[in-house]
C-alpha cells in the first residue's frame, strides 16, 4: 500500500471510531540498541475560500526520521532521551497555474533550504509519550527549529483515555484522548492554546476575523510501539465582516515505521542531566512552543528613497477616492520601518496640503519612531498648528487598536499647555475615547488610563461652566465606562438642558446590560417629568433609551398612553419610533411590545392614532447579507410651529453579535419661532442657535456650532460663502490584524489584515427667511480598502495568498422644509460606485518562483433610499410646487 492511499485509510478511521473507550493500551516507549526508522512527510495546502483551482497554493515534502533511544531511567523504563534526526528531505513543489505565471517573485525574506541544519538531531526529554524538555546541541534558524518543533509535536501523545493540558508547537492546549485496541485519537482544542503574544488585533470585533481551527491526530500502536501516526489541521480565516474574503489552510503530518536496525548503545549515565552533559555542550532546553516572526520586506520602498522626489509643490489629493486611501495605506508600510530623522524630514518637507496626510498615516503606523516624530514636529502652543493637531488628535481617537504610547503622547501635549478652546474640546474628548478602548483591550489598570478617567471626573466635579460640563460628559460618552453611570444620572436629571441632553446621549451609548432598573427609574422620572420641568429634546431621549434596552411591559404601556397628553409633534415622534421597532425583525423589543398590543385597551385608536405634524422616526436597511445587516436610522423633530428642532442620520452595522456606529449626523435648531411670530414651546426659553454633533466610528467628534444668536445669524447669512461645513476629511485605519498561526506540522502562517477608508463628510444648513424655507444637506463621500494577506514560511517554500479590496460610494441625505405650506421632504440617494478586487498567489521554493493576479471590477448603480409613504407625498407636491 503506497503512502497516500495508508494516510487515506487511516484518516477515514476518524469517521468509524468508536466513541467508547477500552482498557488502556501500553505506555509508548522504544528499545535501546535499535535505530528506528520511519518514513515522515507534511504537505499544506492554502486557498482562497472561493476555491477556485487558480486559487491555491500546494507544497509536500518527504524525509526518512531515524529516533533512537540514548537513555532510560533504570528506575522508571517510562522516562527516555531520544535522539531525532531528519534526512533525506525532498520537497515536491509543482504549481498548478503554469498559464498565469510570471518570473516575478514576492517581496520576502532571504532563507533558503539548508540540509546541514536540518540533519543537526533534536533531543527530547520523553515521558510515557510527553515531550518534558526540548534540546539542540547547534542552534538552527527560526523556520528549520519550527520544523523540527513539528516533528516533536507530532511524537507526543497519550495512549490512556482523558483530557489533558500538553504543550507543544501551538503552545499550551487542552487535548482530549479517546483510546481502541491498538489505536489513540487525540483531538487539540486549539482556540484554549496558550503561548507568547504576537500581533494585535482591533478594539471592535467587527472589523476583526473568524477563526475556525481543527485539529486532530491519530496514532496506531503494535504494544508499545508506535507504528504510525497522521495529524491533520485545518484552520479557516475570514474577515467578520465579509467571510468570502479569507483563506482555508490545510495541513497534514504522516509517520509510518518502515524499519528496524542495530543502533547505538544507550547512555550509562544515571541521571537525566548526566546524560544530557554527556551529548551537549550547553544542556539547556530549547521551547517548544512556536516562536513566530513577521518577514521582513526586502524589496518594499523606503522612505528615504521617497524623500528624495519630494517637493514643495502642492498636490491635488482626494480623500474619497481609492487610489489616494491605497496610497495612505503605502505610506503606513513605509513609516513602520522608517528612523525618526527621515519621518520628521517628511512631515517638514511635504507640500503644505499634504502634511496632514502624513500625521495621520505616522499615526497609523504607531511605530515608536513615527511617534516620537510627531512629538517633535507637533507644537501643542501654535494657533498655526491648530487645524493639524486637531487631525492628530481625531487620527488618535478614530485608531481601530491605539496603543499605550499614543495614549502617553496624547496626554503630554494636551498637560499643562495653553489650548485653543477647539483643541481643548477635541483633546478631552479624544481622551475619552482612549481611555474606553484601552479599557476595552483589557488596559484600564494602567496608570495613565486611571489618571486620564480621574482628570475628566474630577474637572466635571469642579467646573460651573454649562459648555464644561457639556464637553466633559461627552468625553464620558466616549470612555463608555459602567462605572460612570450614577455621575451621567446625576446630571441627566439635575443639569441645565444643554447638560441633560449630553448625560443622555451618553447614556444612550451602553449596552442593555448596563441598563439596569436604577438607569430605567431615572429615564422614567426624566420623560414624566416627575422631580422636574425637562426639555423635550431630553424627554424624547430617556423615552428612547427605555424602549430601545428591554423595557418591562408597564414601562412600555405608560409611555403610549404618554403619548396623548403631550404636543402633537412629540407624540408622532414617539409612535412613529414604536412603529419602526414594529416593522425591525432585530429589535429586541419587538416581541414584547406586540404581546402588550394584543390587549385591546391599548391597540385602538383612540390610543395609537397619529397626531398631525412632521416629526417622524424611521429605520430601513441600507446592505443585507450574510455577515452584516447594516441601517440606516433617521429621526426628526419639529416645534408646533412647523419647524426644524433637531434631526438625527444615523448609520449602523450588525454583524455576528456585535454592534457599531459607523457615522451619525445630528443637526439642532432653536430660537426661530420668535422670528415668526411664534413663541417657543419648550419650558426654557431658548437662545437663536443652530448646530451640529456627529459621531464617526463610534467616536463622538466636537460639537460644530453654524450660528449663535441673532446678530452671528445675519452675520453668517451676509458673509456665507454657501460652502459647506466640513463634518470630517481625511484617511485613517478601520482594520488592522495581525496573527500567527503556527502549524503543527511546523510551517509558520501570519495573516495580516489592514483596511483603510477616506471620507469626506460635509453639511450645511440654509435658512431662506423671506420665503420661510429651510434645507438641511449632509453628504458623504467615502472609499475603503482591504488588503488581506496569508503568508507560509518554511526553509524550502514560500508562499503568499493576497486579496486586495476597494470600494467607491457616496450617500447624500437632504431634508427641505416648507414653513407656509407646512410640507417636509426626505430624500437620501446613493450614488454610483465602483468595486474592485484582485486576487494573488505568490510562490518560492528551491526550484521556481511564480507569480498570478486575477481580478474583478463592478459598477454599483446608485438608488434612492425609501422613507414612508407619507413623505414620498409631500415630497411630490413639494416637486410640483418649484416646476
Amino acid at each position: 500500500m503506497t503512502c497516500q492511499a495508508t494516510s487515506r485509510y487511516l484518516w477515514l478511521l476518524f469517521f468509524v471510531f468508536p466513541s467508547t473507550t477500552t482498557e488502556n493500551l501500553e505506555a509508548p516507549s522504544f528499545q535501546p540498541g535499535i535505530l528506528y526508522q520511519y518514513r515522515y512527510s507534511l504537505d499544506a495546502q492554502f486557498s482562497y475560500l472561493s476555491r477556485s483551482s487558480w486559487q491555491r497554493s500546494k507544497v509536500q515534502a518527504e524525509a526518512l526520521v531515524h529516533i533512537h533511544l540514548l537513555w532510560r531511567n533504570v528506575s522508571d523504563a517510562r522516562e527516555h532521551l531520544l535522539q531525532v534526526e531528519i534526512h533525506n528531505l525532498q520537497v515536491h513543489h509543482k504549481p498548478e497555474h503554469k498559464k498565469n505565471q510570471t518570473n516575478n517573485s514576492s517581496p520576502s525574506t532571504d532563507v533558503s533550504p539548508n540540509t546541514t541544519e536540518l540533519q543537526q538531531p533534536i533531543f527530547l526529554h520523553w515521558y510515557n509519550g510527553k515531550v518534558e524538555g526540548f534540546y539542540e546541541n547547534k542552534a538552527t534558524s527560526p523556520l528549520t527549529l519550527e520544523l523540527k518543533r513539528g516533528l516533536a509535536s507530532l511524537l507526543q501523545f497519550q495512549t490512556h483515555p482523558g483530557k489533558k493540558t500538553e504543550e507543544d508547537i501551538s503552545g499550551s492546549c487542552q487535548v482530549t484522548y479517546t483510546a481502541s485496541e491498538d489505536s489513540v485519537q487525540k483531538t487539540k482544542d486549539l482556540h484554549s492554546c496558550r503561548r507568547s503574544k504576537f500581533g494585535f488585533s482591533c478594539v471592535n470585533k467587527i472589523f476583526g476575523l473568524l477563526w475556525q481551527p481543527t485539529s486532530k491526530s491519530l496514532y496506531s500502536m503494535e504494544g508499545s510501539l508506535l507504528k504510525s501516526a497522521l495529524a491533520e489541521e485545518n484552520h479557516v480565516i475570514s474577515l467578520s465582516l465579509k467571510s468570502s474574503i479569507g483563506v482555508n489552510i490545510t495541513s497534514r503530518q504522516y509517520l509510518e515505521l518502515v524499519a528496524q536496525e542495530p543502533g547505538s548503545k544507550e547512555l550509562p549515565e544515571k541521571s537525566l542531566q548526566e546524560a544530557l552533559a554527556a551529548i551537549l555542550e550547553t544542556p539547556q532546553p530549547t521551547d517548544i512552543a512556536s516562536e513566530p516572526f513577521k518577514r521582513i520586506c526586502k524589496q518594499c520602498p523606503k522612505l528615504r528613497n521617497n524623500l528624495k522626489s519630494l517637493g514643495k509643490k502642492k498636490i491635488k489629493i482626494d480623500v474619497s477616492k481609492a487610489s489616494t486611501t491605497w496610497k495612505f495605506h503605502r505610506v503606513v508600510q513605509m513609516l513602520h520601518d522608517a528612523n525618526k530623522r527621515d519621518i520628521v524630514a517628511l512631515l517638514k518637507k511635504a507640500p503644505e496640503n499634504m502634511v496632514s496626510f502624513y500625521v495621520e498615516a505616522a499615526v497609523a503606523a504607531q511605530s515608536p519612531t513615527s511617534l516620537m516624530a510627531l512629538s517633535e514636529f507637533l507644537d501643542f502652543g501654535s494657533k498655526k498648528q491648530t487645524p493639524l493637531l486637531e487631525k492628530f488628535l481625531y487620527a488618535a481617537a478614530l485608531s481601530p487598536r491605539p496603543s499605550t504610547e499614543l495614549f502617553r503622547l496624547v496626554l503630554d501635549k494636551m498637560n499643562g499647555k495653553k489650548l485653543s478652546p477647539a483643541i481643548w474640546e477635541t483633546g478631552n474628548l479624544v481622551i475619552g475615547a482612549l481611555v474606553g478602548k484601552l479599557c476595552q483591550m483589557k488596559l484600564c489598570g494602567l496608570q495613565e488610563v486611571e489618571t486620564g478617567m480621574e482628570t475628566i471626573l474630577q474637572s466635571l466635579k469642579r467646573t460651573r461652566d454649562n459648555t464644561e460640563r457639556v464637553i466633559y460628559l461627552l468625553a464620558l460618552k466616549n470612555a463608555r465606562l459602567p462605572e460612570t453611570i450614577p455621575t451621567l444620572l446625576l446630571y441627566a436629571e439635575e443639569g441645565s438642558a444643554a447638560v441633560s441632553a449630553a448625560a443622555l446621549s451618553a447614556l444612550q451609548r451602553f449596552s442593555t446590560q448596563h441598563i439596569t432598573s436604577q438607569v430605567k427609574m431615572a429615564m422614567n422620572r426624566i420623560f414624566h417629568q416627575i422631580w422636574k420641568l425637562y426639555p423635550k429634546t431630553s424627554r424624547l431621549i430617556a423615552a428612547e433609551i427605555l424602549l430601545d434596552n428591554e423595557p418591562s411591559p408597564m414601562d412600555f404601556i405608560n409611555i403610549l398612553l404618554a403619548t396623548r397628553a403631550l404636543e402633537p409633534e412629540m407624540s408622532r415622534l414617539l409612535l412613529s419610533k414604536i412603529q419602526s421597532i414594529l416593522q425591525s425583525h432585530q429589535h429586541t423589543t419587538r416581541q414584547m411590545i406586540k404581546g402588550v398590543l394584543r390587549d385591546p385597551q391599548i391597540n385602538n385608536y383612540y390610543v395609537l392614532s397619529s397626531q398631525t405634524g412632521s416629526s417622524d422616526s424611521f429605520s430601513g436597511p441600507l446592505a443585507v447579507t450574510s455577515d452584516i445587516f447594516s441601517t440606516y436610522d433617521q429621526t426628526i423633530l419639529f416645534t408646533e410651529n412647523g419647524l426644524l428642532r433637531k434631526g438625527s442620520t444615523s448609520f449602523n452595522i450588525l454583524s455576528h453579535g456585535h454592534r457599531f456606529q459607523v457615522a451619525q449626523v445630528v443637526t439642532e435648531v432653536a430660537g426661530f419661532e420668535g422670528m415668526f411670530g411664534g413663541s417657543a414651546d419648550d419650558e426654557e426659553e431658548q437662545e437663536l442657535m443652530a448646530g451640529m454633533s456627529s459621531v464617526l466610528l463610534d467616536v463622538q467628534l466636537r460639537p460644530v456650532t453654524f450660528f449663535q444668536g441673532y446678530t452671528d445669524l445675519m452675520a453668517k447669512v451676509l458673509l456665507s460663502s454657501g460652502e459647506p461645513t466640513t463634518v470630517t476629511k481625511g484617511n485613517m485605519l478601520l482594520m488592522d490584524h495581525q496573527q500567527a498561526i503556527p502549524l503543527q506540522s511546523g510551517l509558520q502562517t501570519v495573516i495580516t489584515v489592514q483596511g483603510g477608508v477616506g471620507l469626506d463628510i460635509s453639511a450645511n444648513i440654509n435658512a431662506n427667511l423671506w420665503e420661510q424655507e429651510f434645507q438641511t444637506s449632509i453628504k458623504t463621500r467615502a472609499a475603503v480598502i482591504m488588503d488581506f494577506r496569508a503568508e507560509v514560511d518554511a526553509p524550502f517554500f514560500q508562499a503568499t495568498v493576497q486579496s486586495q479590496s476597494e470600494l467607491e460610494t457616496a450617500i447624500n441625505f437632504n431634508a427641505f422644509l416648507h414653513l407656509s405650506e407646512n410640507l417636509m421632504c426626505l430624500q437620501m440617494t446613493e450614488e454610483n460606485g465602483s468595486c474592485r478586487e484582485v486576487f494573488s498567489v505568490f510562490e518560492s521554493s528551491a526550484n521556481e518562483t511564480t507569480t498570478v493576479h486575477k481580478g474583478r471590477k463592478a459598477t454599483i448603480p446608485g438608488r434612492a433610499l425609501p422613507f414612508h409613504r407619507a413623505n414620498s407625498e409631500m415630497c411630490r407636491i413639494l416637486h410640483a410646487n418649484t416646476e
